[in-house]
């Protein structure tokens, strides 16, 4: 972003505070530049105190803006797009939705008006910059879909996927959180059970599976690589894992990724 361009988030919640904050830490744009809306307008006031513009009207912050960020509930949609048709300008604004099982081709249908949309799927995990972020588009050009993914690295990793993966990669990487802060959970249990405070064991988990991360995305290497460095014969680690394959970890795992995907696919309904 150059210093004269505006970007307007409607529906200030978590993600789009997020994004607003990444923003402003990464030197891309001043607060200034970014106005935030939200129906309770009250619960902006520290960002106001920070040069944010803040407002309950979407349809002033659309005017002003060169990208408009779409972070509504999908429930809310259909009505935020009516309130802000009439300041749109298809030829010189860029749409960001983040709204999961909402289409491209949803909005402008909605819209009747042929603007630019790119599509991003952050994860909670935006609120310490450490988001995996999908980026997909059907009509936008490589400059807006390059200006996205530069707006999303400022608060994670970006990934630019095909647009009809899109409701997968909500179950894979914004459901996959919780998944993986549950394994976490259970990892701490187990670790309390065996004689560990439960903070400690929370801890001890919570770092262990930020190694385990770490070592698959440092050394671009595959799981069960790692798992082999770790797992000798008739030892304790094959033992505990072929323990929990028995009882249908991975198995688990799977389904729940797909039922998930099969539930984002449902969230938004057009003719709401």
């Amino acid at each position: 972003m150059n210093s004269q361009q505006h970007i307007s988030i409607l529906g200030s919640g978590n993600i789009g505070l997020s994004l607003a904050k990444g923003l402003v830490k990464s030197g891309i744009c001043k607060p200034q530049q970014i106005s935030l809306t939200r129906r309770n307008v009250a619960a902006l006031s520290q960002y106001a105190e920070q040069g944010y513009l803040v407002s309950d009207n979407n349809l002033r912050a659309v005017r002003k803006a060169d990208i408009i960020v779409l972070a509504v509930l999908p429930q809310q949609l259909n009505k935020l797009l009516d309130e802000i048709k009439p300041s749109l300008k298809p030829d010189k604004q860029l749409l960001i939705s983040v709204i999961s099982g909402v289409s491209c081709a949803d909005i402008r249908q909605h819209l009747d008006l042929n603007v630019q949309i790119v599509r991003a799927m952050p994860n909670t995990a935006i609120a310490i910059g450490h988001s995996m972020t999908c980026i997909a588009t059907d009509n936008g050009t490589n400059k807006n879909i390059n200006m996205a993914k530069s707006l999303f690295d400022t608060v994670g990793v970006t990934i630019q996927i095909n647009e009809e993966l899109m409701t997968s990669a909500t179950a894979l990487c914004a459901c996959g959180i919780a998944f993986f802060l549950r394994s976490i959970r259970a990892a701490s249990q187990g670790g309390t059970e065996i004689g560990f405070h439960a903070h400690d064991a929370l801890k001890m988990a919570a770092q262990t599976a930020k190694g385990a991360a770490d070592l698959l995305l440092q050394l671009a290497s595959h799981p069960e690589q790692e798992i082999d460095k770790v797992t000798s014969p008739s030892g304790c680690t094959i033992a505990g894992l072929n323990e929990m394959e028995h009882h249908g970890f991975s198995s688990a795992m799977i389904k729940g990724i797909r039922l998930s995907a099969e539930k984002a696919g449902d969230l938004y309904k057009k003719d709401s």
